[in-house]
């Protein structure tokens, strides 16, 4: 009898230290989204935002962001562009309610200078005579507050500060990618490209740096124009390779139909 017992606790010790050993995943709670991911994001993740002007990159994050802090998680918005207000009104056209996400210590949307950024680091790179060769800090956290989730608005206007200065520029996004890993966050990188893109970030290189590259499509079909959506790449996630059909539902958000095809052009075809 002894020996009996003291098979079920071994079994039972391998099974929790199984759970343990198990990858966390993180679910966007957008419709058709999580079931294009399988699982989910894999917690701790930096994931690529791509997609041209209009194709919905500012709303998926924000709608990530406010079903996450709505599950108890903390979750940043960094804006190098648009202002917190600007933001915040486009949470309440859906109906997301910042405000109360905010009084509950779980969202904070905050504006960031990216030319303080830009300036901090050539001090750095003069000190160290062009190379970087040192860790610091690429943005300074709310005081008090960790983030589980960040989304940063975007890389593009991040680039923008480092025209003619592209080891600047690398060696800053080289220590944002090092800074979300340490803190284990799962992160969101906005980044703007032409409405069907072969590049899906400013220099080519934060797409190798990223663990998920998730592009956004806003495609012409005749006289109109259909949004689409596809995870180009996400490690650790057996996910759908495939584009499909996504909506912008009035007061409610994104909406994605995994099951669907979505096509160009007059002919039909689709891409």
């Amino acid at each position: 009898m002894k020996r009996k017992r003291r098979a079920r606790k071994k079994r039972k010790k391998t099974k929790k230290r199984k759970k343990l050993g198990e990858k966390e995943y993180i679910k966007t709670g957008i419709k058709g989204l999580d079931v294009l991911l399988e699982k989910g994001i894999p917690k701790g993740s930096s994931v690529l935002i791509a997609g041209g002007a209009g194709s919905g990159k500012t709303l998926l994050c924000l709608q990530i962001l406010a079903n996450a802090a709505r599950e108890g998680k903390k979750c940043l918005y960094m804006s190098f562009e648009e202002s917190e207000e600007k933001l915040k009104q486009h949470m309440r056209d859906f109906k997301w309610n910042p405000e109360e996400l905010e009084k509950k210590k779980k969202l904070v949307i905050k504006r960031f200078s990216i030319f303080d950024v830009a300036r901090a680091i050539d001090a750095l790179m003069a000190k160290e005579k062009g190379e970087l060769l040192i860790d610091f800090e690429p943005i300074i956290l709310p005081e008090g507050f960790k983030p589980d989730l960040i989304v940063v608005d975007s890389l593009t206007a991040i680039a923008s500060a480092f025209i003619g200065k592209k080891e600047s520029y690398r060696a800053y996004i080289e220590q944002l990618f090092r800074f979300f890993e340490k803190l284990r966050a799962t992160s969101f990188l906005i980044t703007e490209t032409e409405q069907e893109p072969r590049i899906f970030s400013p220099t080519g290189v934060e797409e190798f740096l990223a663990d998920g590259v998730i592009v956004l499509y806003h495609i012409r079909r005749g006289n109109i124009r259909e949004h689409g959506i596809e995870v180009l790449k996400m490690r650790g996630s057996k996910h759908k390779k495939k584009i499909v059909p996504m909506k912008i539902i009035s007061g409610k958000g994104i909406e994605v139909y995994p099951e669907q095809e979505i096509f160009a052009g007059l002919e039909g075809k689709p891409i």
